[in-house]
């Protein structure tokens, strides 16, 4: 997983927004509760005021006798409570905090007996729905991934090629956390490319690593922002994001317009990204002699040296399940 700080803390403010508001929803619930049932809050602290005499003469040694009293005294008013509860259709439950989730008491993380402490589901939600709407493809999703995924419409050695690919990006995503890798996706229009990285995308964003995934234009309107713009805060996140995130999905590599700056940022993405391990898929219909054509040598290079190579081949994929 790797939120942003900004994104942690993020959830974080909407945690403490939540208790704030169910502190408030809870003292005006038991505020009503009392003002109608004034003997239970009576009660409560008559209970209250034993146990803390109950206390002081354990510390002193008093007989049992005297700690036997205390404690039927007690008893007795919990009973009468709970009695006056349920003859109003009530229970103890009406008194207890609310709170929008009961496993964490809205904090975001659970803690065990022994002081140690993990995730809430709730929290795991939210960093989820931050995690999907940075990658882009949350709607695309739901129709590319590897459930979906079909070899029938290739055949011979295109189909061998199809389920090579799968095999290796399911590989993929299972070492993903163990081994550093990067795949580039080749192959004409409607072969699969696009939909492969999908199902990538897909399976790890479940498991709550941050993954985004641009086109080739959208991607270099990014960097020509940061690079060009006087007013880059904002753009300032965003390019960061793309140095950092877990897994970059770079799609339709080629379809931008080709200039020097395009060549030298897709260096510059591809070799920091490379020094910080940080996985990349390229998806693209031009072939490894017509990207070095386009972006450098130096670019060749590191594709040749850093990524897996994937040809898919074949009819288009799109048109037959039109």
């Amino acid at each position: 997983m790797s939120l942003t700080n900004e994104q942690y803390d993020s959830i974080m403010r909407e945690y403490d927004r939540i208790r704030n508001r169910n502190a408030r929803a809870t003292a005006e619930k038991q505020k009503m509760l009392y003002a109608k049932f004034p003997e239970i809050k009576a009660w409560e602290n008559r209970a209250v005021t034993l146990k803390v005499r109950e206390a002081r003469l354990k510390m002193e040694g008093a007989d049992e006798k005297q700690i036997e009293d205390i404690e039927n005294e007690v008893t007795e008013l919990l009973v009468n409570r709970m009695a006056l509860l349920e003859s109003n259709g009530l229970s103890n439950e009406d008194f207890e905090p609310i709170y929008d989730c009961k496993y964490c008491k809205d904090t975001g993380y659970v803690y065990e007996p022994d002081g140690t402490r993990y995730k809430c589901h709730c929290f795991k939600d939210r960093e989820i729905n931050i995690l999907y709407n940075q990658s882009g493809i949350r709607q695309l999703l739901k129709t590319e991934n590897f459930s979906k995924l079909s070899f029938s419409y290739q055949e011979g050695e295109d189909l061998e090629r199809l389920k090579t690919a799968a095999s290796v990006c399911k590989n993929f995503v299972e070492t993903f956390d163990t081994e550093y890798k990067n795949l580039l996706f080749n192959g004409t229009v409607g072969t699969g490319k696009s939909f492969l990285s999908c199902c990538i995308a897909s399976e790890l964003l479940e498991t709550y690593h941050s993954v985004i995934y641009l086109s080739s234009i959208s991607l270099f309107d990014i960097l020509a922002k940061k690079q060009f713009s006087k007013d880059s805060a904002d753009s300032a996140e965003e390019t960061g994001n793309l140095y950092d995130c877990d897994l970059l999905i770079i799609d339709d590599l080629g379809t931008e317009l080709s200039n020097s700056f395009v060549a030298s940022a897709l260096f510059g993405l591809i070799n920091e990204r490379n020094l910080k391990r940080k996985s990349t898929i390229i998806s693209t219909n031009l072939d490894l002699r017509e990207l070095g054509e386009r972006y450098s040598e130096r670019v060749l290079s590191r594709l040749t040296g850093n990524f897996i190579f994937l040809q898919l081949t074949g009819k288009d994929t799109r048109m037959l399940v039109k």
